[in-house]
C-alpha cells in the first residue's frame, strides 16, 4: 500500500517536472523568437545609420545590370542629347581675352606685328554672380487736361495683394526656396540680408503663407483632379507641429495620378492623425485603383464598390533584404523572383511599350507564371522559420498581401511598387530635418498645398519660379470656369511683350 503511494506521488512529481518543462521549453522558443527579432532590428537599425552604402539595399537597375539587363544604350544617348539641348538654352555671355602688348614679342624674329590667327581658341567656363534682388520706385504720371478739371494717373505696378512691399517674383522664390529647396525661412532670411536685403524671419512667414492662401484654389482643383483618375498612388509621413512647449506629430499624405496625357500630378494632405479619415475624406466614392503599401489605414476606400487594393513589391522586396543576416538563401532566393518581375518592367520601358496592351501581355506571359513560382515557394518555405524572426515577418506580409500585389497583372499601367509615391515624400522628410517643424494646423495645410504646385511643377518640367511668380497674379482674376489652364501641368507661359520698334 505504502509503495503503490510512494510510486504514484513520484509519476505525479515527474509529470509535473515534465509540464514545467514543457512550459520552459515553449517560453525559451518565445524568447529565442523574440532575440531573432531584436537581432535584426538592430541590424536593420545599424546598417540604416553606420552601414556603407554597400550593405544598404542595393538599387533595382543595379540588381537588373548584374542579371544581365542593361539600360537600352539609344535611352543613354537621347538623356545626354536633352541635357545638351538644355545647355544650349543657357545663352552664353562672351568674354574676349586680348594678348597683353608686352607679350607681342616673336623670340624667333623679334617681330612686334601679329595678325588674328582664326576665330580664337574657345573655353567654356560656369561661374555664379550673386542673384541681383532690385529695390524699385515706380513712379506714376500725373497728367492734367487744359480744361484743368480732368486728371489721369498712370497704373500702378502690379501687386499681389494690396500695399505688398515684395513682388511675385520674390515671394515665389520663397516659396520654392523652402518647398523645393528644403531651406527654412530663418535661413533665407540670412542668406537675404548678406544680399542687402535685412528683412526679418516673421516677414518671410507672412509672405509664404500669403502665397499659399492666395493660390488655394489652384491646389484644391489638383487634387479634385487626381483622384478622379483610375489609378492614383497614395503614402504618408510624418510632420511635426509646434505646441506649447513641446511639438507634437500630424502627418503628410501624398497622393499621386497620371491625366490622359501622362503628365504627373502630385498632391499632398496635412492630417492632425494617421486614421484613415484622410484617405477616406480624399478619395471618398471614388472608384478605380489604389497603390499603397500594407497599411490598414487605407482599408476604408478599398472596400467592395470602392477602390481595388494593389500591392508594393518594393515593400516586400525591403523585408527580404532586412531578412538576409537571419536567412541569407532564402531572402536571396525571394528577392531573386522579384527581380525576375522587374526584369519585364524594364525591357518593356526600353521598347517603349510600358502600360500598353504589349507591356500587359507581357506580364501574363512572363510575370504572372514567376507569380505563380514565387508563391508557391513561399508556402513550402513559411513553415521553416520563426513566424516573428525577419523571414517569417517577410514571407507573411507577401502572402497576406498576394491579391493585391499580384493586381498588377491585370492592369498595364498599374505600377508594380509605390516607389513614385515614396520618392515624392523624400523633400518632406528634408525639409522635416531642416525646419524641424510648422506653427500650427494651418501653417501644415499652407506647406502641403505649396508643396503639390512646386512638386507637381518639377515632376512635369516647369519652371515653379516662373509658374508662381504668374500665378500670383492671374489667379486672382481669372475666370473661375477655366481655372485648369492655371494648373501646374496645363499652364503656359505668357507671352512676353513685343518690344516696339524705334523710330
Amino acid at each position: 500500500m505504502g509503495g503503490s503511494d510512494h510510486r504514484c506521488e513520484w509519476r505525479d512529481r515527474a509529470e509535473g517536472l515534465e509540464a514545467e518543462l514543457g512550459q520552459a521549453r515553449g517560453e525559451l522558443a518565445a524568447m529565442g523568437e523574440k532575440l531573432t527579432g531584436v537581432v535584426a532590428t538592430l541590424e536593420k537599425l545599424q546598417r540604416h545609420v553606420f552601414g556603407k552604402r554597400s550593405e544598404k539595399i542595393p538599387r533595382v537597375g543595379d540588381e537588373l545590370r548584374d542579371a544581365g539587363v542593361e539600360i537600352d544604350p539609344a535611352l543613354t544617348l537621347q538623356r545626354r542629347r536633352e541635357n545638351a539641348e538644355k545647355k544650349r538654352q543657357l545663352v552664353p555671355r562672351q568674354i574676349e581675352h586680348k594678348v597683353p602688348d608686352d607679350r607681342k614679342n616673336c623670340p624667333k624674329c623679334g617681330g612686334q606685328e601679329f595678325s588674328a590667327l582664326g576665330p580664337g581658341k574657345l573655353t567654356e567656363l560656369y561661374e555664379f554672380l550673386p542673384g541681383i534682388i532690385e529695390r524699385q520706385v515706380h513712379v506714376q504720371e500725373k497728367l492734367r487736361c487744359k480744361c484743368g478739371e480732368t486728371i489721369l494717373t498712370a497704373d500702378p505696378p502690379a501687386r499681389v495683394y494690396d500695399k505688398a512691399r515684395f513682388g511675385p517674383a520674390f515671394m515665389a522664390q520663397v516659396v520654392v526656396s523652402k518647398c523645393a529647396d528644403a531651406i527654412p525661412l530663418y535661413r533665407q532670411a540670412k542668406a537675404f540680408k548678406r544680399a542687402g536685403v535685412p528683412i526679418g524671419p516673421s516677414t518671410f512667414g507672412d509672405l509664404f503663407h500669403g502665397a499659399a492662401d492666395i493660390v488655394s484654389p489652384l491646389f484644391k482643383r489638383l487634387l479634385e483632379i487626381l483622384v478622379e483618375n483610375q489609378i492614383v498612388l497614395a503614402d504618408e509621413t510624418t510632420l511635426r507641429v509646434q505646441e506649447k512647449k513641446k511639438t507634437r506629430t500630424a502627418w503628410l499624405w501624398d497622393f499621386l495620378a497620371r491625366d490622359e496625357n501622362g503628365k504627373q500630378l502630385i498632391a499632398y494632405v496635412f492630417s492632425r492623425t494617421r486614421s484613415g479619415e484622410t484617405p477616406e475624406r480624399v478619395l471618398g466614392n471614388t472608384v478605380g485603383k489604389l497603390l499603397v503599401d500594407g497599411y490598414a489605414g487605407y482599408n476604408k476606400v478599398t472596400v467592395p464598390g470602392g477602390r481595388e487594393r494593389a500591392g508594393c513589391m518594393a515593400h516586400v522586396r525591403r523585408k527580404l533584404f532586412d531578412a538576409l543576416s537571419a536567412a541569407p538563401e532564402s531572402a536571396r532566393k525571394g528577392m531573386d523572383f522579384i527581380i525576375d518581375l522587374y526584369k519585364v518592367e524594364r525591357i518593356a520601358m526600353d521598347d517603349g511599350v510600358y502600360g500598353t496592351p504589349a507591356h500587359l501581355k507581357m506580364r501574363r506571359d512572363h510575370s504572372e507564371p514567376t507569380m505563380i513560382e514565387f508563391k508557391q515557394w513561399l508556402e513550402r518555405e513559411q513553415p521553416k522559420h520563426l513566424p516573428r524572426g525577419p523571414m517569417g515577418e517577410a514571407i507573411h506580409y507577401a502572402l497576406a498581401q498576394w491579391d493585391a500585389l499580384s493586381l498588377f497583372l491585370t492592369d498595364a499601367g498599374l505600377p508594380i511598387d509605390n516607389n513614385l509615391s515614396e520618392n515624392a515624400l523624400r523633400i518632406v522628410a528634408l525639409g522635416r530635418k531642416n525646419f524641424l517643424f510648422v506653427g500650427h494646423d494651418a501653417a501644415g495645410e499652407n506647406l502641403a498645398g505649396l508643396y503639390s504646385l512646386v512638386a507637381t511643377c518639377e515632376a512635369n518640367g516647369v519652371n515653379p519660379v516662373a509658374y508662381l511668380t504668374d500665378v500670383l497674379l492671374r489667379v486672382q482674376t481669372h475666370p473661375a470656369s477655366r481655372i485648369d489652364e492655371l494648373l501646374p501641368h496645363n499652364w503656359t507661359p505668357p507671352t512676353p511683350p513685343r518690344a516696339e520698334p524705334s523710330a
